[in-house]
Order: C-alpha cells, then structure tokens, then sequence
C-alpha cells in the first residue's frame, strides 16, 4: 500500500506531532532526514492523505495524522522506545516498598503509572477462581455498623463496612459467622460462589426464622471476595484531553470519569500480549479523540492480570508502550516474588 518513503513520512510525522502537537510541513520532513526534494514530499504527503491517513488542519498547513494515520502506525510501523534505565530503576524501587497485600500492590501500580505518564491508568489482578476462602470475621462497630473481614489464601484481605439490617440480630451475626466458618472457610472461591447459590439458602432458612436481612447481608459480604478488583488511578486527567468547548460533553465527560465501573467497561479480554484502541474502537463517543492500550501480564500458577493506559490518540505511542512493558513486566515480578513469599 505505502512506499517505503511513505511509511518513514507517516512515522515522521505522527512522531512529531505526538512530541509537540504541531502540523507538520516538507521542509520539517527534510529536516528530519527525508532523502527527497520538497516537491516530491508534498506530494507523497498528498498521497497519504488521499488514503486517509493524513489530514490538514488548513489548505495552506502542514499535515497532522487522523485516526486511521495512528490505526496505521500502532499495526505496522510502532517501534517501541527504549525506557532508560534509571526509569527502570525508580519504577522498581518504587514497587519495593514494603506493602503487605496484594491489592495494594495492585493499586500502587496503577498510582505509578498514572504519575509517570499523566494518564489515567488501570490496574486488574491476577484471576481470583482458584483461590481458597482461609478467613472471616465480623467486628461489631456499633449498634448500626460492622467491620467485615474477608481472606484468601493468596493474601488477599477485604474488610468493608456493613449497616445491619434492622430485623438482623447480634446473635444472628455470629451464627453467620459459624456458618461461613463451618461451611465455606478452606473451600476455592469458585465452590464458596457455587455454595451461596444453592446449599447456603437451605441453611440459612434452617437457622434464621426470618431470612430476608440476613441472607442479603450474607450475599453482599462474600460478594465482595469474588469482585474483580480493578483499581483506577488519574481518572480526572482524562479532562485534560477534551480539547471542545461544548459545555455539555465536558460535563459528560467529568460524570464518566468519577464512575470507576464505566472506566473499567473499556478493558476488554484479548490475547495479545498488548493491545492498543484507537479512536472509535473504543465504543464511546466521549472517547473519540482517545486511545487506550491494554496489557496482560501472567503469574505461573496464579492467573493473568491487566493493565492499561488512556490518553489522548496523539499520545505518544513509542514511549507509552514502552513504559507499559516495563510495568507488565516489573508488576508480574513483583507479584511472583510476593507468592513466593507465601509459600
């Protein structure tokens, strides 16, 4: 489709553009290093253009990319920059700080990335459906509240605050808890899910006279132990990017991003090790003007876990797969050495 001149044009521009938001002129290109006389560079910019993936700002402009331009370089061109290695350094001191449990590890990670791109950033660990109920406890706080506690085998602990409902007794509240640690305690997350949609009912309506308070609270409690914990960080900075002035779209977009449910319905699965949406692939119409690239990471024996970067489509692609490498790669490793600590 392009000609190799083409191609290194397209990759010229797009990375000047992303640097500093300028369109881009021939006499820029030959600068940059372009083997061509000005004519012959316009006129394969012209080229480019007619196949969509140039466009001018004004007729008399340089050349900016469109979405298809970027769509183009991600696939075919995109060469990942190199992070320095003092980069490297402070993003795995950074993850050496002594944190106690896995989520922690996880939200750290998203706050790392958000501060070192000024992106929004997201953070999934590693699948939970193999992993065992080992511990909970509930913790009256006061004649309204408790302090439920949840953990796994693998280190992770969940404590939320609970209102009681008002036809659910003290005593109610410990035969709960025998019930959870008779019945569910050192059984996989997986069976524990299993169990609360079959044989808990049929015990609960053994124990309680009434169960409608108790068998919510119940379901709302260990709920909490199989929700996927995706942590956002930087939500605000997506704000930055909405460059329109139309008063209704910012306020949309400030309600999506104080909805950390609606940020987290942009990871999707996929097998790539990265992957990267551009534009309207990202299925929101607030997000046009937006890209997110998504990462797996694997932990032998623990499950697979996300993360991901938003930012603006001019973002520069280079650079931020770059860092999301070495984050994907430095979080499995820091989560592989906190199994192991476990063992």
């Amino acid at each position: 489709m392009l000609t190799d001149r083409q191609k290194i044009i397209l990759s010229l521009i797009i990375q000047n553009y992303t640097s500093n938001g300028q369109p881009v002129g021939s006499k820029k290109l030959m600068d940059e290093g372009v083997n061509a006389s000005s004519a012959t560079i316009r006129n394969d910019m012209k080229v480019l253009e007619e196949y969509g993936l140039l466009e001018k700002t004004h007729s008399s402009s340089g050349r900016i990319p469109s979405m298809k331009g970027y769509r183009y370089y991600v696939d075919h061109l995109l060469k990942p920059d190199k992070v320095a290695r003092q980069e490297i350094d402070q993003i795995r001191l950074s993850l050496k700080k002594d944190i106690h449990e896995i989520d922690d590890i996880i939200r750290h990670s998203a706050e790392m990335l958000s501060q070192v791109t000024s992106y929004t950033a997201f953070s999934l660990g590693p699948e939970m459906k193999d992993r065992k109920l080992t511990g909970f406890r509930i913790v009256p706080l006061n004649d309204k509240q408790i302090l439920a506690i949840i953990v796994t085998d693998r280190g992770n602990v969940e404590s939320q605050v609970f209102r009681i409902p008002e036809n659910v007794a003290s005593s109610d509240l410990e035969k709960m808890v025998k019930i959870i640690n008779d019945r569910l305690v050192g059984e996989p997350l997986a069976t524990v899910y299993q169990k609360l949609r079959t044989e808990i009912p049929m015990i609960l309506h053994r124990y309680f006279q009434t169960t409608e308070g108790v068998s919510r609270l119940f379901d709302v409690i260990l709920n909490e132990a199989f929700e996927e914990k995706v942590y956002v960080s930087g939500g605000m900075n997506i704000l930055n990017f909405n460059q329109g002035p139309d008063i209704h779209q910012i306020k949309s977009m400030y309600t999506l991003v104080q909805d950390p449910n609606e940020l987290v319905r942009l990871l999707i699965p996929f097998t790539d090790p990265v992957h990267i949406r551009i534009g309207n692939e990202l299925e929101n119409e607030l997000l046009q003007n937006m890209s997110l690239i998504q990462a797996n990471y694997d932990i032998e024996g623990h499950g697979t876990g996300v993360i991901g970067l938003l930012g603006p489509a001019n973002m520069p692609y280079s650079r931020m797969f770059g860092l999301v490498e070495v984050f994907r790669r430095e979080l499995a490793n820091k989560l592989a050495d906190y199994y192991r600590s476990l063992d």
